[in-house]
């Protein structure tokens, strides 16, 4: 196919910090590659999110956001600085974490791949970090109300790590099928030996699901093992498949190791929906200098692409996707990069670059 007669509607939510200058860079990327593959156009709709919409809707993710993108195919999320909120904003889920949870977005699934020009600490790294998204250890996933964390008297602090047999049944699935579409190795990151219950079922379902990808070389290591072997050799490894905040501490830890966090992409997924969100922070120490790098917002949308292909049988967005990531790995290549890497080009101008690079003008 090549292209769909409706235009795809992506909501557009820019976020805290650098959101409003990285993911206007990617924007004008996903149009320079859709136009050079001869997809059809997207339906941009932008929609209030952080700390204006707080201002402006008084709250950081309005209930007509959620609204509105129900009704999109999919959206890009900007970074969002919620420890910066006032109260009660402050302590409330924030932004990414109340639409993951309203929408269902089980899998985070997390590249860290390694290209020439962009300073990899384990040059060939080539990795995916499928990361499961609504349990585990981060608290603010794992109840119906509230949060999951409580403090009993002013001295305790309790927070509930939950990890069930169906979540991690579809993480598991997920897993394996990237595995099997890639080098078919996975790998499991667990804490068994200590969280015998918790992370011993994660590993275990894993390893049970993996009997139905005979196909898919499966291994398996505790987290704080997980963190050496990274370091040391990174390019070892395929997919990697683990719970939430390990999950969270791996994939920022691989994405240095490709060579900086700022090129750590990431989408956010259920089996119909799926999220656009960079690996890294809002950065506030850098915002509105126009020299944060957008690789990793750029890419993400190009993940975005690559899953909304896949979902339509879309072939053209498929191909959107992939000049994308050539687009960005040439104009590394060629020296062309943000101050964080080593160069002095800016935000708007490496997007600008790209997409250059993209429509071959």
């Amino acid at each position: 196919m090549t292209g769909h007669a409706t235009p795809l509607r992506l909501g557009l939510l820019e976020g805290d910090g650098i959101g409003p200058e990285i993911v206007p860079a990617a924007v004008a990327v996903v149009d320079a590659a859709l136009a050079a593959t001869g997809a059809t156009p997207v339906d941009w709709v932008p929609l209030p999110l952080g700390r204006s919409a707080i201002d402006t809707h008084g709250s950081p993710i309005p209930a007509s956001t959620l609204d509105a993108l129900a009704e999109t195919d999919a959206w890009l999320l900007g970074p969002h600085d919620s420890a910066a909120y006032p109260e009660p904003y402050r302590s409330q889920l924030n932004p990414s974490g109340t639409i993951r949870k309203h929408f269902g977005l089980f899998a985070n699934i997390r590249p860290a791949k390694a290209f020439e020009g962009a300073k990899a600490i384990v040059p060939g790294t080539d990795l995916v970090i499928v990361r499961e998204n609504t349990q585990g250890f981060y608290a603010d996933r794992n109840t119906f109300a509230g949060t999951g964390e409580f403090m009993p008297d002013a001295n305790t602090a309790i927070a509930m790590g939950i990890i069930t047999r169906d979540a991690v049944e579809k993480i598991a699935r997920s897993a394996f099928e990237l595995a099997r579409s890639r080098r078919g190795k996975l790998t499991i990151v667990h804490k068994a030996n200590v969280l015998r219950l918790t992370t011993g079922l994660f590993r275990d379902v894993c390893r049970e699901i993996g009997q139905e990808f005979p196909e898919v070389e499966v291994d398996d290591f505790h987290i704080d093992a997980m963190t050496v072997h990274l370091v040391r050799r990174a390019d070892a490894f395929d997919v990697i498949v683990t719970e939430n905040m390990f999950g969270d501490i791996l994939s920022d830890l691989a994405g240095e190791i490709a060579g900086s966090l700022g090129i750590a992409p990431s989408i956010n997924a259920s089996l119909d929906r799926a999220m656009a969100q960079a690996s890294h922070g809002s950065a506030p120490d850098i915002a509105g200098r126009d020299i944060a790098n957008p690789i990793a917002m750029i890419l993400s949308a190009a993940m975005l692409l690559q899953w909304l292909g896949a979902k339509r049988d879309d072939a053209a967005l498929i191909k959107a996707a992939e000049v994308i990531e050539a687009g960005v790995e040439g104009t590394v290549a060629n020296g062309v990069v943000t101050p964080d890497m080593g160069g002095h080009v800016s935000t708007s101008g490496f997007g600008r670059a790209v997409a250059k690079t993209i429509s071959g003008s």
